[in-house]
């Protein structure tokens, strides 16, 4: 019987809680009504685009001013620096500026997850990497040294039990990588769309290795990152921008609306922008899979002790 009450008790709290701070979100006008928000150039920036397209930022009283960041590092570099107030980026990037750098760092929404065949090790067909095996001693094409490409990959090639020391890593942008590929300047190169389907396009790029299997299957990829000051001095705007965010992500299932997209902002044709390949969209935070971020880092040796994610995470708007 103390049990039960105790844990109705409980139950009540976490409610009245919970309560409070949708209440605390949602009372009174934003603290800022616009925002700079970085994005990356992958096609990552769909539901972003969603929101600011059909009008679910100004039906929240917020401008959004979006600026192309390029790659996972100058995104949250922006972010840490202070020249955005909210940064998408790669969530390995994230959590380790985080660690590494001690930048105070929150994650104040969700935005995709890696599913099948949308980020991949790919090759030409006349390479003689056939499978994750062959690639020991081959130049691998990579964003960078750090990022989700080079981590992830690494992560795979653990579950294949493929020597990642072996590997001669080849940091480049990811818009030259078919070209890279063509010339045989590098053995194989981790891709995600557009660039999938141009290296596809181009020199009729394979995968031989899909990244949402093993370890790293349904893997955390890309979320929005603020820094600690302004997620608790602008509680309001940060729930107007998680709303209208989470509205954007139901309408990814518009394959129509997202091709449009495509086309307008990764300089797709229509043709190609019907087979690119999307990530699994969401906007709502869950500790249990954002832990998943920080353990790939330990276990990639790129922070040297465990941490727990649920610290960096806001609560999300109702």
């Amino acid at each position: 019987m103390v049990f039960a009450v105790v844990l109705v008790l409980a139950t009540l709290i976490g409610c009245t809680a919970s309560d409070d701070r949708s209440k605390i979100a949602d009372d009174g006008p934003l603290e800022e009504n616009r925002i700079k928000v970085a994005a990356l150039n992958t096609v990552d920036f769909v539901p972003l685009r969603l929101a600011q397209e059909r009008g679910y930022f100004k039906a929240e009283g917020l401008e959004v001013d979006v600026i192309d960041a390029g790659s996972d590092q100058a995104s949250t570099s922006k972010l840490v620096n202070g020249d955005v107030d909210l940064a998408l980026s790669s969530y390995l990037g994230l959590f380790a500026a985080r660690n590494n750098d001690s930048a105070d760092i929150k994650i104040i929404a969700g935005n995709s997850v890696v599913s099948t065949r949308s980020s991949v090790v790919a090759t030409t067909p006349v390479s003689s990497v056939k499978s994750m095996n062959g690639l020991a001693g081959k130049r691998i094409a990579i964003v960078g040294l750090g990022t989700a490409s080079h981590l992830l990959t690494i992560s795979t090639m653990m579950d294949h039990r493929v020597a990642a020391d072996k590997v001669k890593w080849v940091a480049m942008p990811s818009a030259d990588v078919a070209t890279a590929l063509a010339a045989g300047d590098v053995d194989a190169a981790y891709l995600t769309e557009p660039y999938l389907i141009q290296a596809s396009k181009l020199v009729g790029a394979i995968p031989v290795a899909d990244i949402s299997t093993g370890s790293t299957q349904n893997f955390p990829l890309t979320g929005y990152g603020a820094l600690g000051e302004f997620a608790r001095s602008n509680p309001r705007t940060v729930a107007a921008f998680q709303r209208a965010l989470t509205k954007a992500v139901r309408d990814t299932a518009d394959r129509p609306a997202v091709e449009r997209l495509l086309v307008k902002y990764a300089n797709l044709d229509k043709d190609t922008a019907s087979l690119a390949i999307l990530p699994e969209f969401e906007s709502l935070l869950d500790a249990r899979r954002q832990q998943r971020v920080p353990d790939l880092l330990l276990r990639t040796g790129m922070i040297a002790a465990r941490f727990d994610a649920a610290p960096m995470l806001v609560p999300q708007a109702g």
